[in-house]
């Protein structure tokens, strides 16, 4: 019985897989099959004239399954006889490595120490800072230096193997310094205090080195074969000692080498016979997903060795299943994520093309297969694989991935524009493949210059042949917010209303609220260039009733921007799955900017400052009012307007100076409260520095931190002659003086009479009065010091004058 069992269950999955292949092999099969089956039926019913059909079919089928039979055979002896020859590869014979250390010894301390310190410096900072300890608020490098002592390799020598149809050196690593010099400053989170200095001297990694030549020798692929042992030695300096700190920095460098170099994860260094000296800061890539291929749901969400062998009822199941897996490639490069659609079948296409953002000269695009389930609202993972790309000093870009059974898919693109496809296999399963093109539309340089389409474009050279652009002191960022398409909404009604904030450093910039998911801005803000690296942060919302909603980010390095050269860009927003936002950004110089508007402040003169009104101002207080003042700051200097009560548009009509030096000029608009701390209604900057000397500017700015409000203010550039504006009269200055300290004396003896009598409900009265009276003292001290320095500067220009139209006074101040 049991043996007719075994008998009456046939190979489902053997039959399939039969009829698959010869389906593939034999395309006109689908119509010889009826063409026969309609011969053999006139045959039998309407006349008969033999029975070869059947034969002739039974034959025919026959052959085709000992055909396919026999190639089956072949390919699993090939399998064999590949995993037979590499793990029996010939080798050569082993060979020594002292000449290499003593190599690298004499190059270590003048060439390889300084770069691999400076390469090795920003990438160990953004590591340290995005891992940093529970126990750390804030971390800072102080310095870094890998020593003067360079790693061994190869101390029981090296060989060269063969891995597929690649050759393989195998040598090993062992770095033990002593010499190292490592400082880190890090502040320490609450609820604990104080700073602590990590000092990092001494490093261990040991392990064994792959090296892999691609390319035809243009790159070389490295990697360990496991991950390698480490050990580091931690002191602390002056301050608080951390536990756990060397624990922590040993985990932290195992993650990442395990996560970046160990196998079958490689790094590349390219041997590019030209350098041209170009600092690659960013580019532009085109991602294309175009098809998959042999994608099965049962092979996807596990590995082989972990699946039971199916029946034949459940391998026929699950090849009906296939034809109903409906899948989706997520595009993964840094933040920036894009999704294509939906796309049915075992072999899906999809031909999606992305525009993707790299902040650095190397990235990595890594591509999540989905499968999507109607009805769900999750979505199930599959499978991932991913590509690196890395820019060459020869204006080349080098590709390279993991291929079937861990070995290397590696292409090359001499030049922007040109494609490069790749099908690639997807990680830690035996089926399924991708097929993807990349493109780089453009590589972004320090300098300024771009190369795209095997052109560079570069700004022009001075005369003496460096770059035409200032340092970043001194320079202003004009930043278009042009308009944006493809825009995502949450709200139900389907509804988006966009606008835009900009960050630039301290500094926040917004636009108007457009009606589209198209929007159109072409609003223009301007921004004081500072260093550092700092980047343009950008966030879109969608205005809703109850909060606006985030619907996508980005940022964007200003590395290497050239006075008249303009930036024209889209910009793909991150964190979510559609939405871009085309971006003008242009670098001038404030001299030649100024120039075309009125000339810059020259030090003599004030800035007036009128603050009339607000309105539409958010409700701090329980009833549904404000109660605002303005606090206004220009660099060390502060001064604040009256307080208005129980009102969101407030009227205050206040003039202010101040001595015109450049600072920034702040407004924070504030909730006044009597006992409880005062409450922040809004910010905004005053543009003033490019405004013509002697002309009033006159606008409403929207505040920065709020939903609604806007302040009304008229700003001017005052650049007068002595005359224009008279000096202060000693008697009235005298009365004035006399007049304010009197009244504050007054609010003093009326409100130590309020505490004395218990009446706390009357203080908030002469407190602000008090202050009014304070701010006004400080507001007469500063047209004093101005009057002062304006009299100091018409003395200097007279007496310039008296010693350009003498030209003895001249001889003789030279001769002297």
């Amino acid at each position: 019985m049991g043996r007719r069992k075994r008998r009456s269950v046939f190979n489902v999955d053997g039959v399939m897989d039969f009829f698959n292949n010869v389906m593939m092999e034999k395309p006109y099969l689908p119509l010889l099959i009826p063409l026969v089956l309609m011969l053999w039926a006139l045959e039998k019913w309407i006349f008969s004239l033999s029975n070869w059909v059947p034969l002739v079919l039974a034959v025919w089928v026959t052959v085709q399954h000992r055909n396919h039979q026999h190639r089956m055979a072949v390919e699993d002896l090939n399998k064999k006889w590949k995993r037979f020859a590499l793990s029996s590869s010939p080798k050569t014979p082993l060979e020594h490595c002292e000449w290499l250390n003593k190599l690298l010894i004499e190059i270590w301390s003048n060439y390889i120490n300084p770069k691999l310190s400076l390469r090795f410096q920003s990438i160990v900072e953004k590591r340290l800072k995005r891992n940093k300890s529970r126990l750390i608020e804030k971390l800072e490098l102080l310095e870094f230096s890998l020593g003067s002592s360079p790693p061994w390799l190869g101390l029981q020598g090296t060989r060269w193997s063969t891995f597929g149809d690649q050759q393989v050196m195998r040598l090993g690593f062992d770095w033990d310094t002593t010499d190292i010099s490592i400082m880190l400053l890090a502040k320490v989170a609450k609820p604990f205090f104080g700073t602590a200095k990590i000092v990092i001297n001494s490093l261990r990694i040991k392990g064994d080195l792959l090296l892999m030549p691609i390319l035809d020798g243009k790159a070389i692929l490295y990697s360990f074969i496991s991950t390698p042992e480490v050990r580091i030695t931690v002191t602390f300096g002056s301050g608080t000692e951390l536990p756990g700190v060397s624990s922590w920095l040993v985990k932290l460098l195992t993650d990442t080498l395990a996560k970046t170099m160990v196998e079958p994860r490689r790094q590349c260094f390219s041997l590019s016979a030209v350098d041209l000296r170009k600092k690659a800061v960013g580019g532009i890539v085109y991602v294309t997903v175009i098809s998959g291929n042999k994608l099965s749901r049962s092979s996807l969400k596990g590995s082989p060795s972990r699946r039971q062998p199916s029946s034949g009822v459940d391998g026929l199941r699950e090849h009906s299943d296939d034809k109903d897996l409906q899948t989706f490639v997520e595009v993964e490069l840094g933040e920036l994520t894009r999704r294509t659609n939906v796309r049915p079948g075992s072999s899906p296409q999809w031909d999606s093309t992305f525009n993707m953002i790299l902040h650095d000269n190397t990235g990595i695009v890594r591509f999540h297969l989905f499968e999507h389930t109607p009805g769900r609202m999750m979505c199930d993972y599959l499978a991932s694989c991913e590509i690196k790309m890395r820019y060459n000093t020869d204006d080349s870009t080098t590709f390279w991935a993991i291929g079937p059974d861990s070995s290397v898919i590696a292409r090359h693109s001499e030049f922007c524009g040109k494609a490069v496809e790749m099908v690639l296999p997807f990680e830690g399963v035996n089926i399924g493949e991708l097929a993807v093109k990349l493109v780089i539309k453009e590589w972004q340089f320090s300098d300024g210059s771009l190369s795209f389409n095997n052109l560079r474009v570069s700004s022009q050279p001075s005369l003496n042949g460096s770059s035409n652009f200032l340092p970043r002191t001194g320079r202003k960022i004009i930043v278009t917010v042009v308009e944006g398409k493809d825009l995502i909404t949450k709200d139900k009604s389907g509804k988006c209303n966009p606008y835009v904030k900009l960050q630039y450093g301290k500094v926040l910039q917004k636009t108007k609220t457009a009606h589209s998911f198209n929007p159109v801005w072409n609003q223009r803000f301007e921004f004081d260039e500072i260093g550092d690296g700092e980047y343009l942060k950008i966030k879109c919302y969608t205005e809703e009733v109850f909060g606006d909603d985030s619907i996508g980010s980005a940022h964007i390095s200003l590395k290497g921007l050239v006075e008249g050269s303009p930036r024209d860009v889209w910009i793909p927003l991150e964190k979510v799955n559609s939405g871009e936002l085309r971006i003008q950004i242009e670098a001038v110089r404030i001299d030649d900017y100024e120039g075309s508007r009125g000339s810059s402040y020259s030090g003599n003169g004030w800035i007036e400052l009128v603050l009339i009104e607000a309105r539409d101002l958010v409700a701090a207080d329980l009833r549904g009012t404000s109660d605002p003042y303005v606090r206004v700051q220009y660099g060390n200097l502060k001064r604040r307007t009256k307080v208005m009560y129980k009102t969101l548009n407030p009227k205050w009509h206040q003039t202010f100076e101040f001595p015109d030096n450049g600072n920034p000029l702040e407004l924070h608009v504030k909730d006044h409260n009597a006992v409880l701390p005062t409450s922040s209604i809004g910010d905004c900057v005053v543009e003033y520095q490019r405004l013509p000397p002697n002309q009033m500017a006159d606008k409403w700015i929207p505040l920065q931190g709020v939903k609604r409000g806007e302040i009304h203010i008229q700003v001017t550039r005052k650049v007068p002659e002595l005359e224009k504006k008279p000096s202060v009269d000693p008697d009235t200055s005298l009365t004035k003086a006399h007049q304010i300290s009197s009244q504050m004396k007054q609010m003093m003896i009326k409100l130590q009479s309020l505490i004395d009598d218990g009446i706390l409900e009357g203080i908030s009265t002469p407190v602000s009065e008090l202050e009014a009276l304070q701010d006004m003292q400080e507001e007469y001290m500063v047209q004093l010091e101005t009057e002062q320095m304006l009299l100091l500067n018409k003395i200097k220009e007279v007496g310039q004058e008296m010693l350009n139209s003498s030209p003895s006074l001249s001889r003789n101040s030279f001769g002297s």
